[in-house]
């Protein structure tokens, strides 16, 4: 799994070019319970790669909501000695250094450390090498070490993320960083994409599309481009979401009257009914651990969630406040739903605890849809506006609001992809 990222990136990235005229914008606003005052410094010679490695560490994490950044006006390599009270004076809890050195062969080699000035003691340290195309990577690589030394989670900057755009009639899954930069196209079509998830392991992603006329589940693999046809049978075939262990999807069929759910292997064999009802049951998602399923169903006379065994036993219902609740997405840790629920008028992104049963309202617009948990859980993506706007974020505490946007074409359907190394 460790080579997985940039198998996919080199997989997809020839189509890059294309679209260097639709990156995405970020707007941030809000900050974490604390924010963590953090210098980071030039790096010894960063002009010689193609793209500042410090612009992009200080990004991410001014980004997250959680780091206030001081800026130092000053190159300080990964081997300086360091006046402790001097970064002290000018309120750094934690400094950043480092160095940047070209290679015989072309690459990149980076060696950064984190310090911590309060205990005037190393915190963390990286040397990571990269051709000249992944030093974004090799920044986004460092900011989430940084992340999760101070923050006590794993970062999400080397993550990906995908989306839906629709620009005139032409529908494009595109897949970018999580900052919305290097966005690159998986797949063009004259019809509809819709549902798009990224398998556990990063290198695949299903998705339905109408290409036949209809809607079919596909999986694509994200190195070799093949598809894979997992469900076209009569009816709709939709809500592909792939189990923890990346062998199987849970599926909604209508193969007779009413959406059920199934689940089915990757290659499209194995084709297994889990719900018999006289309802709609519909967007199936795996808890973390496998063992269980949640899913909306309209069986209490209304959408509302509902959770079942993996097997399609014991159903219990989830949701109870409001009389539309849909799109389950289960927090990595299994303690947190995401879900859409319409109150007041509103569609819009709450989070609910399964422990204790709180709610929090995550979306301010008055249209939100498809949620998606960042892999370490502290962050939902959405979509806003209905048919016709962007993406936004929210960490799961409602303090910090990213909205996502492009100069072209309408944006849906978030996924957030997994970790990789």
């Amino acid at each position: 799994m460790k080579k997985n990222l940039l198998r996919v990136l080199a997989a997809i990235g020839f189509s890059a070019a294309t679209l260097a005229h639709a990156q995405l914008r970020i707007e941030t606003a809000g900050v974490g319970a604390s924010q963590i005052p953090i210098a980071i410094a030039g790096f010894s010679h960063e002009d010689l790669a193609p793209q500042q490695i410090t612009s992009i560490i200080r990004a991410d994490l001014n980004r997250s909501g959680y780091f206030r950044i001081i800026d130092t006006g000053e190159v300080v390599p990964e081997n300086a000695q360091i006046n402790y009270d001097d970064w002290r004076s000018r309120g750094a809890s934690a400094l950043v250094i480092g160095t940047v050195e070209r290679t015989a062969d072309g690459k990149f080699s980076v060696r950064y450390r984190l310090l911590d000035t309060t205990k005037g003691s190393p915190l963390s340290g990286l040397a990571l090498t990269s051709t000249p195309q992944y030093t974004r990577v090799t920044g986004h690589k460092i900011a989430d070490d940084i992340y999760q030394k101070l923050i006590g989670v794993p970062g999400i900057f080397a993550t990906r993320i995908a989306y839906v755009t629709k620009v005139g009639a032409q529908y494009r899954l595109e897949v970018s960083d999580a900052d919305g930069q290097d966005t690159q196209v998986a797949l063009t079509s004259n019809e509809p994409i819709i549902s798009p998830a990224w398998s556990p392991d990063g290198t695949k992603v299903a998705y339905v599309s109408f290409e036949a006329k209809k809607p079919v589940v596909y999986v694509q693999n994200l190195v070799t481009r093949q598809r894979t046809i997992v469900a076209n049978y009569k009816g709709s075939n939709s809500a592909p979401a792939w189990a923890p262990d990346g062998s199987r999807l849970a599926i909604a069929l209508a193969r007779n009257t009413l959406t059920q759910i199934y689940t089915v292997n990757v290659d499209g064999s194995g084709l297994r009914r889990l719900t018999s009802d006289n309802n709609i049951d519909t967007e199936p998602q795996y808890s973390p651990d496998g063992k269980s399923i949640y899913f909306t169903s309209d069986r209490s006379g209304g959408p509302q969630i509902y959770k079942m065994d993996a097997n399609g036993g014991n159903i219990q219902r989830v949701t109870f406040n409001g009389s539309y609740n849909i799109s389950p997405r289960i927090a990595p840790d299994g303690q947190t739903l995401a879900f859409v629920s319409r109150r007041d008028g509103k569609f819009q992104v709450w989070a609910k605890d399964l422990g204790n049963g709180q709610e929090l309202r995550l979306s301010d617009s008055t249209t939100s849809e498809s949620p998606s948990f960042a892999p370490n859980g502290k962050y939902v993506m959405y979509a806003v506006g209905g048919r016709s706007g962007g993406l936004a974020v929210s960490s799961v505490d409602g303090r910090v609001k990213q909205v996502i946007s492009t100069n072209i074409g309408d944006m849906r359907e978030p996924t957030w992809g997994p970790f990789m190394n």
